[in-house]
């Protein structure tokens, strides 16, 4: 009996606009390339496996789509003698899909129980489009790398000759020679030529180029990259960059093209870019040059590199790795939650890596590769592709929504606190927790010796670390290169009492009105569970910071941090009057500072505003602040000291506090900042960037979640524990290599019991490279260069 549905008329084919889920499962990591293979709805193309948990079936009786595209995916086999050679970004590669695997599909209705015609109704042009169009990871991360595209003059002031209509056949081949493909249009004058031959493995002439020497006409558009939604590959050889044209529907227009008639026929540049960047591959050798024996079971999952993506999949090895995550994300035995869209929701995606991550389902070798019996390559985990994750915590973030590389550090912080944000039904808690701890600053008056204590609830510190340089014995007969500088090695120890030692600040005492200054001094109140170090090893070169490979040496065995206990509020000590609750209406500057920024020639009036803009605290702060708004219409006027709106100046509003959301900055900077500048949203923002290691006010977050989470009249819970002995060992740490942050490679270390060994109840280091699991051998020397650590409380 033939199946009624394949004429509904909610059958249709994707837009390009539209994710299309033929990859991967949206509630796990079970894929095309199963024996069962992938059942993509033909409705709103939501993937779902079809083996054991057959998540297919549980998305058609939450849905009632009836219809699905069974994708079975086999990869023919490739010998490999040895490991590839690394490729550079910009080296295309013509292979494609059809070359790497068999693919067999088949539709299949589960109302009428029975495998349906793939030629009957509407199928044929629906699946067609379903097996064209690019998966959602691609799809994202062409995305995210068209966000880096930009317009230029040229796009943005092209002047096109006269218009004409260019008739069909004169787009079917460049003007010069007789390719067909890889044919650019110029856009001031109409020329169709050829492409240069290294793009996309095709052939290419530089047709397109040359008409561009001899008529300096610079701007050009791709053909076979029109889509009907008005994207395409721009290319300004003037620049020598991609671009984008906000007008190129009527430049087309101009030339008599209807974009919306068009289909896309050949990769775009950031598509080919893409497949490079997903090739890249790692040396895992020894030090005598043996390839590094690969570990696979439960935890010892890879995670692919989604192209610049090693950040994100070193801290989530790290996380999932810990109790507090495992618990509260890891249900074998429990269905996926209940989500309309699971590709969009939160809980869904967290669960899906923590299952990919710990069940062991997908840690074993890719039976892909095949190597020769003589040959030192030892095939690795084809690794899983966190896509889905990545896009929902980059997602409306200007940084982690591109496929730059990104500040392992700063992704931590944002994902803790998108999981804080988000649901935890009970029994699950907030793992958050884990990580929660509180800092107590001490205040004291050098002039008349009262204090005041203030409470601040973090989830990790950041210490400095000193930089002290070896001293270089400069040989004559060396090359002229200059020599890479060395540093003398610290403790963890020295960092830790640099980041609790006392410091003196410039303050105005309420109290005696003394201005000799206070001491401050902010030791651990609580501890927590697990504590999360950032270090910093970094100096500003030519104002650029650049990181310094100063070694920090961390045993392996478990240290006291009893020292670094606060001791609280003493006997006999006096404590400072609070401040007033209304804002002051005089500002009086700091005279220290005031003076240094005078003496560099700066206005008396520029400088109080600086000062005040800046939380009145030093002259190199307020330098900065100056130098940046050194344009502003109104730098010249008098300071005006408004008051906040009603309600007093220690409140901060929610507005303001949404707003500065909106720029990027989290709730906690944004609500210390609008108290430490009176609600004035313009000064906060200035005073976040200038205290970027200030990790802002969590009192009132805090304040909010147990409120949230507790009956009325029930105490308010305290971050961590003040138990003492506070003994932590190292458990993981995520290791980078490169001169920035934000480039290079990072990777994770995890301490471990390896299965199969001979002290498998003893915990080993292993090495997390992307997709690449392995026993780590330089460990010591990585602990000294890492940049986050995870110690657990023992």
């Amino acid at each position: 009996m033939a199946c009624k549905h394949v004429n509904s008329a909610e059958l249709r084919a994707p837009t390009p606009a539209q994710s299309v889920y033929r990859e991967d499962c949206t509630q796990c990591f079970d894929s095309i390339d199963d024996p069962t293979g992938l059942n993509v709805c033909l409705y709103c193309f939501n993937g779902g496996c079809c083996s054991d948990r057959d998540h297919a079936r549980l998305h058609h009786q939450t849905s009632k789509h009836p219809l699905v595209l069974n994708i079975k995916r086999t990869r023919k086999q490739t010998n490999r003698d040895e490991p590839p050679q690394k490729i550079s970004r910009l080296a295309i590669a013509a292979e494609t899909e059809e070359d790497r695997y068999y693919t067999s599909t088949s539709v299949q209705c589960y109302e009428c129980d029975a495998d349906v015609d793939k030629s009957s109704g509407k199928l044929p042009a629906v699946v067609d489009a379903v097996l064209k169009a690019n998966t959602f990871a691609r799809q994202a991360e062409v995305q995210a790398w068209e966000q880096e595209i930009t317009p230029c003059e040229h796009t943005l002031c092209l002047e096109q000759e006269s218009a004409r209509q260019i008739e069909s056949q004169d787009l079917g081949h460049c003007s010069l020679c007789e390719l067909k493909e890889n044919l650019w249009l110029c856009l001031q004058c109409g020329n169709l030529g050829c492409g240069r031959n290294q793009f996309g493995g095709v052939g290419g002439n530089s047709h397109g180029l040359k008409h561009t020497e001899l008529t300096f006409h610079a701007v050009a558009v791709k053909l076979g990259s029109l889509t009907p939604d008005g994207t395409a590959d721009i290319y300004c050889y003037a620049c020598n960059e991609e671009r984008t044209d906000p007008e190129l529907v009527a430049h087309l227009a101009h030339w008599g093209i209807n974009i919306a008639e068009r289909e896309k026929t050949e990769k775009s540049l950031t598509e080919m870019q893409i497949e490079q960047n997903l090739k890249w591959e790692f040396s895992m050798t020894t030090g005598d040059g043996k390839e590094l024996k690969p570990i696979f079971g439960e935890g010892f999952t890879g995670l692919k590199n989604l192209g610049n993506s090693c950040y994100l999949a070193s801290v989530l090895q790290c996380l999932f790795s810990m109790p507090a995550f495992a618990a509260r994300y890891y249900h074998p035995k429990e269905p996926p939650p209940s989500a309309p869209l699971p590709a969009e929701d939160l809980e869904t995606q967290l669960r899906k890596v923590a299952d990919g991550i710990l069940s062991g389902r997908y840690s074993y070798p890719d039976t892909d590769v095949v190597a020769s019996e003589d040959s030192p390559y030892i095939p690795h985990q084809k690794g899983l592709a966190p896509a889905m994750l990545k896009h929902l915590i980059g997602r409306g973030h200007e940084e982690f929504s591109t496929m730059r590389q990104q500040d392992a550090f700063e992704l931590l912080l944002h994902l803790l606190k998108l999981v804080t944000r988000s649901p935890h039904p009970s029994p699950g808690q907030d793992p958050v927790n884990a990580f929660r701890f509180v800092m107590e600053q001490r205040l004291q008056c050098i002039s008349c010796n009262r204090v005041r204590y203030r409470s601040d609830e973090q989830d990790n510190i950041s210490i400095p670390v000193p930089v002290r340089r070896k001293l270089r014995v400069i040989n004559s007969d060396s090359s002229d290169e200059k020599p890479k500088d060395e540093f003398e090695p610290v403790t963890l120890k020295e960092c830790l009492d640099i980041f609790t030692g006392a410091e003196e600040v410039e303050l105005a005492c309420p109290a005696c009105s003394s201005k000799a200054g206070f001491t401050k001094r902010s030791l651990f109140k609580t501890f927590p569970d697990v504590l999360a170090v950032n270090a910093r090893r970094f100096e500003l070169v030519n104002w650029v910071p650049t990181k310094l490979d100063v070694p920090v040496v961390v045993g392996d065995e478990p240290f006291n941090l009893d020292a670094y206990m606060s001791s609280g509020q003493q006997d006999g000590e006096d404590l400072l009057p609070e401040e007033a609750a209304g804002p002051a209406s005089h500002f009086s500057p700091n005279p220290a500072a005031l003076e240094q920024l005078e003496a560099m020639g700066f206005p008396r009036v520029r400088c109080e505003k600086a000062l005040h803009a800046t939380g009145n605290t030093d002259a190199d702060t307020a330098m900065n602040w100056l130098f940046a708004h050194m344009e502003d219409a109104d730098i010249d006027d008098p300071l005006q000291i408004t008051a906040p709106s009603s309600g007093g100046g220690g409140v901060v509003h929610a507005e303001s506090v949404e707003m500065m959301a909106a720029m990027g900055i989290g709730a906690p900077q944004a609500r210390k900042a609008l108290k430490e500048t009176g609600g004035d949203v313009n000064r906060a923002v200035d005073w976040v960037f200038s205290h970027p290691d200030d990790q802002g006010d969590f009192e009132d977050e805090s304040a909010d979640a147990a409120a949230a989470s507790t009956a009325p009249g029930a105490a308010t819970t305290v971050a961590g524990t003040s138990d003492l002995p506070a003994r932590f060992r190292l458990q993981s740490i995520v290791c980078h290599k490169g001169a920035s942050i934000h480039a290079g490679h990072y990777v994770a270390f995890i301490r471990k019991r390896i299965p199969d060994e001979k002290a498998a109840e003893e915990e080993a280091w292993v090495l997390f490279n992307d997709e690449k699991v392995v026993k780590a051998v330089d460990v010591e020397e990585m602990k000294k260069f890492a940049y986050v650590y995870f110690f657990n409380r023992v």
